[in-house]
């Protein structure tokens, strides 16, 4: 049976997908800094989660939004999942790794990028290869997911991407290694009391201050206020 997720103005048919439907697409989704203009990049969408959430928050603007996929079946249910949301004729998903995509693309060509990448560098591989392509480096390195957004983003955009904290704390090091700084940063903890398990990542090619703020996602049994705001135009209980 087909799998799928139901939000408040689209569905995401992820059946086959490696990385279905999750909390940190969503989470990235809406905190994600967004350009009005231009063109939007989504890397590795997946079932197209983060195209369909950008497509969504930018509705008044319409920029033209491209997403990548490497795996064909995930290709295949973002190319539905577009064609049926009511933004169909401002997405399109491409089949391709992003490395190859991208040394054919104007350098600086894209205002926004989003991107939930693999981020395992070493352990056990998922038995499934198109989770194990989403979820492990091999397919998309850091270094090179840093290259690629080095050269895409345009000078004054933002690369936006959601990482597991120990992974995030690295790729934010390496950062400056691809003339790149992290601009804002959000530590994300299940609840107050826990310790931060994800990072949501900005990165911009123009230098200055980094802001750094705290989510909690639950705080007594249920949703915290911080995260139904960032999230109630999405998830239809909320």
């Amino acid at each position: 049976m087909a799998k799928g997720f139901t939000f408040k103005q689209f569905h995401v048919d992820d059946f086959g997908c490696g990385m279905p439907v999750s909390t940190d697409g969503v989470l990235l989704g809406a905190w994600a800094e967004l350009s009005r203009h231009g063109q939007i990049l989504d890397i590795g969408t997946g079932s197209g989660l983060l195209a369909l959430i950008a497509a969504q928050r930018t509705a008044a603007t319409a920029p033209q939004i491209v997403a990548i996929e490497i795996d064909p079946t995930a290709a295949k249910a973002a190319n539905q999942n577009f064609t049926q949301s009511p933004w169909s004729t401002r997405l399109e998903c491409i089949e391709q790794d992003v490395e190859s995509w991208a040394a054919r693309q104007p350098s600086g060509n894209f205002n926004t990028i989003v991107c939930n990448p693999p981020y395992f560098n070493s352990g056990l591989k998922a038995d499934s290869q198109s989770r194990a392509t989403a979820r492990h480096t091999d397919s998309l390195s850091h270094p090179a997911l840093l290259a690629t957004i080095r050269h895409l983003l345009c000078d004054t955009g933002s690369a936006n991407l959601i990482l597991p904290e120990f992974e995030g704390r690295q790729l934010v090091k390496l950062a400056p290694a691809y003339q790149l700084s992290c601009r804002r940063l959000c530590e994300v903890r299940s609840t107050e009391k826990k310790p931060v398990s994800r990072l949501l990542i900005t990165l911009s090619r123009q230098p200055g201050d980094r802001e750094t703020e705290q989510l909690s996602i639950h705080h007594q049994g249920q949703y915290s206020e911080q995260f139904s705001a960032l999230t109630r135009d999405f998830y239809l209980k909320l």
